[in-house]
């Protein structure tokens, strides 16, 4: 079809897109190689298969927005049958009649049988008309309705780019492109029926019937097609389409340590010459993996739309974090001002209110189509700024001063951990001076608490009456450090780490079973890389493998309760203990409602990464406000007049909940309860001044 002049042009202007395009993804190769040695990574080929696998099948994506999933699906099939069409386009323009029009019936030479063509032209076609109404849909989306969703609140840090538009200018011409590519294309095969309707291309065919056959149009329109096509490819690495390449090699890096392992403060791969300072202060101080997430980046908000800190109206966006990055190394990169590298996160990716406004519950995380990982950017900043100085907030530097003098962060002495121990009906004993078959860790808030205490002591008579073989280790247990280390206090977890180790060097146990989600994360995912191997279960799983052993029973079933459960980010999210409580509470025989969001989709009750510590309340509603408001509209729409019970299996969870019950004025509506208190009445274990009441 091209003469010999425009074959020439058309290769040379191939090669000089496919010479941009190497010298733009080269710049940012170079990039991520300056970011800090990562955690070595195991059987990276088998890891790159299977986020092949997911790409492909568009596994990620359905985590939340299920109809824009969907269209985003046949956006991007969309754009892989392009792939191959385009390069039978430019075989049709090289190549003399070649023409896959009618199956092929005109190609001088055999090439494929007629049924494969067809097919193929088909998949084309219909993929054409899916890859115009999803760009459409995402034009209106961003352009037209203006999802709000897209957005960031103007108390976000952003960048001056962000700003001025630089977003919407990429998603724009990436639109243009696509309508322009994919509308040349379907005219250019329109052109080509000058035999009337090819019944394996009815939308060409359709235009074929309002603009006829044209050699000349054939012409313009397959240039115009393939010229945008050798336009956009170099400058999608230079947009925020880079995710396009980048983030299925994302996904096939992604961390592969535990969701509750953090990194360590400074690389454990040493290199000769080079001296790490714990976290980071600048953009390539990030581990080289974290540095890939600002161009794997889709920059769809999904991580703003469940970050509690945002909904609170903290200055924090997951979101906000990924772009900033990713137009902060644009700049120093492709816009030629390096120094910009130079300066700190605080001022060029997140602001410092916005550093410690986070939760660190996972679940940016876990919604991330491609694998990025925000929050753990934040431990970083966090933990750089605390050795730089910063002056943190008055209520976590007490509570860290409290947890360095005493191992726990409630200012009390470190003999009256087992206070509530003492006080029991029968002896709890001292794991550190006999040996037990469970050694109970039960945490700062469970033990001194007021609020909770009398949860811990029900836990204990439960655990007594199933003739469980347990203890504690009373004034030897310090804080576990989970949030210690999350706010980015490294060297005071490993001391509160060196102490446990200590206490646990000290006691004789076969397993460990904790009280608080918190402690359950640290010791069982991080305490491993202090040499703790131990098996950690939660108390609920404890309690449900009782029931099952027999050597507890349910008395009395509780169907005059109606309940809703919180799954806690630090049990559910991050370590998948979903089942157990769901399953006591059927065991229980209550009326049990879940509510919209749950297990993996749960929201935060906003105590998390040192908040419970925090001094100051933003104005706005909070998290846990809001959460026990989706418990009421859950328990609305399915009204009965049964008692309305919102159960927790942390401690934290047991405050957080309790006080936003009271300030949302719900008192009387709905009550908390942690699961043990419903296992008592169940089995028929009370209080000794309760049982003694009832006797007389």
């Amino acid at each position: 079809m091209l003469t010999t002049v425009e074959k020439i042009i058309f290769i040379l202007a191939a090669l000089t897109s496919v010479g941009f395009t190497y010298h733009g993804f080269k710049t940012i190769v170079d990039s991520i190689r300056k970011g800090r040695p990562a955690p070595e990574l195991k059987d990276i080929p088998g890891s790159l298969v299977k986020a092949g696998v997911a790409v492909l099948f568009q596994q990620t994506i359905f985590k939340a927005r299920k109809v824009l999933s969907a269209i985003h699906m046949g956006l991007f099939f969309g754009l892989i049958t392009y792939a191959f069409v385009n390069l039978t386009d430019a075989l049709e323009g090289l190549i003399p009649g070649f023409d896959l029009v009618y199956g092929g019936k005109n190609i001088p030479f055999k090439f494929l049988p007629a049924g494969v063509i067809n097919t193929f032209n088909l998949i084309a076609d219909v993929m054409s008309g899916i890859l115009l109404f999803a760009i459409i849909v995402m034009f209106v989306r961003r352009f037209i309705t203006k999802d709000k969703a897209l957005t960031f609140r103007d108390n976000i840090l952003l960048n001056p780019k962000v700003l001025a538009g630089a977003q919407a200018r990429d998603s724009l011409i990436v639109d243009v492109f696509v309508v322009m590519h994919v509308g040349a294309r379907l005219l250019s095969q329109a052109y080509r029926l000058n035999e009337g309707p090819d019944p394996f291309m009815p939308i060409a065919s359709f235009l074929n019937s309002m603009v006829g056959s044209s050699e000349v149009g054939v012409h313009v329109a397959w240039w115009v097609s393939l010229g945008w096509v050798m336009f956009i490819i170099p400058y999608l690495s230079r947009s925020k389409h880079t995710h396009f390449f980048m983030s299925p090699i994302n996904l096939g890096l992604a961390k592969q340590n535990p969701r509750g392992q953090l990194d360590p403060a400074v690389p454990l791969k040493v290199i000769e010459g080079t001296r790490f300072d714990p976290g980071a202060k600048h953009v390539h101080d990030l581990a080289w993996t974290r540095v890939l997430d600002a161009y794997a980046c889709v920059q769809c908000n999904r991580c703003q739309d469940v970050c509690p800190a945002n909904f609170y109206q903290r200055p924090l966006s997951p979101s906000a974090l990924e772009v900033n990055k990713r137009y902060l190394l644009k700049e120093a990169t492709f816009g030629s001002h390096p120094e910009k590298l130079l300066l700190p996160l605080t001022e060029t990716v997140i602001s410092p209110e916005a550093v410690w406004s986070c939760t660190t519950c996972y679940a940016c995380v876990r919604v991330c189509p491609v694998g990025n990982e925000p929050m753990a950017d934040i431990v970083d900043i966090r933990r750089r700024m605390l050795i730089d100085g910063y002056e943190i907030d008055s209520g976590v530097q007490n509570a860290l001063q409290s947890l360095a003098t005493n191992g726990n962060w409630m200012s009390k002495g470190k003999r009256l951990r087992g206070k509530w121990a003492k006080e029991m009906e029968f002896p709890v004993k001292d794991a550190t001076a006999e040996p037990v078959d469970h050694l109970w860790f039960v945490g700062d808030t469970a033990s001194f608490d007021e609020r909770v205490i009398p949860n811990t002591k029900m836990v204990a008579r439960i655990f007594n009456q199933a003739g469980l073989d347990f203890g504690i280790m009373y004034k030897e247990e310090s804080n576990a450090g989970n949030d210690v280390r999350r706010v980015g206090e490294e060297g005071l977890f490993e001391q509160l780490v060196e102490q446990n180790m200590a206490a646990f060097g000290k006691s004789q146990f076969q397993r460990i079973v904790t009280t608080d989600p918190h402690s359950f994360n640290t010791l069982k995912n991080e305490y491993p890389q202090f040499g703790g191997q131990w098996e950690v279960k939660h108390y609920t799983v404890t309690l449900l493998r009782l029931f099952e052993e027999g050597k507890l029973t349910v008395k009395n079933k509780l169907s005059n309760y109606k309940v809703t459960f919180h799954d806690p980010c630090y049990l559910g999210r991050y370590n998948g203990g979903f089942t157990a409580p769901r399953k006591l509470l059927e065991l229980l025989g209550v009326e049990f409602h879940e509510m919209p969001r749950n297990c993996e989709n749960s929201f935060c009750c906003g105590a998390g990464g040192g908040q419970i510590w925090m001094g100051k309340v933003a104005p706005g509603e909070r998290p846990a406000e809001n959460r026990i408001k989706e418990a009421l509209t859950t328990f609305e729409s399915n009204a009965s007049d049964k008692k309305q019970l919102f159960i927790v299996t942390c401690p934290k969870d047991m405050i957080m909940y309790s006080d936003a019950v009271k300030t949302t004025g719900n008192e009387g509506r709905i009550e908390v309860r942690d699961i043990i208190q419903l296992i008592a009445e169940a089995v028929g274990v009370e209080e000794p001044a309760v049982a003694e009441a009832v006797a007389a």
